[in-house]
């Protein structure tokens, strides 16, 4: 699997379109881009939600597939949570497969905010 056949696996799997981009950042999608390590770098492969311009979930392969199919399993194991792998749903939206926030535990909900948190 790379970034030319990405799209179609997760059609197969119920993946609704808008919510994949490969190749490019596009809000409200989950996002899978080639970094070519200008300047010196190391060329590398950059997967995350993006949303109101920021970028959540973040991760950095080294190796193509090894993004691509890390995407892949993220957005698969959500349609098998949502109990629709395998199938194409009219209803699918943006909504079902954005990254949900982790639960807030009680000693959190009881304290004041004191900044933004780490990645936003």
């Amino acid at each position: 699997m790379n970034m030319n056949s990405i799209a179609d696996w997760l059609a197969r799997v119920g993946v609704p379109d808008e919510v994949v981009s490969v190749g490019r950042e596009a809000e409200d999608a989950w996002c899978v881009l080639h970094d070519p390590g200008e300047n010196g770098g190391e060329p590398a492969w950059e997967v995350f939600w993006r949303e109101h311009g920021n970028r959540y979930d973040w991760a950095r392969f080294s190796n193509e597939q090894v993004a691509c199919f890390y995407l892949f399993g993220r957005l698969s194991w959500t349609q098998v949570l949502r109990g629709a792998l395998g199938t194409t749903s009219p209803t699918s939206t943006v909504d079902e497969i954005r990254p949900s926030p982790p639960p807030v535990t009680a000693h959190e909900a009881a304290t004041p905010p004191t900044g933004l948190p780490v990645g936003r």
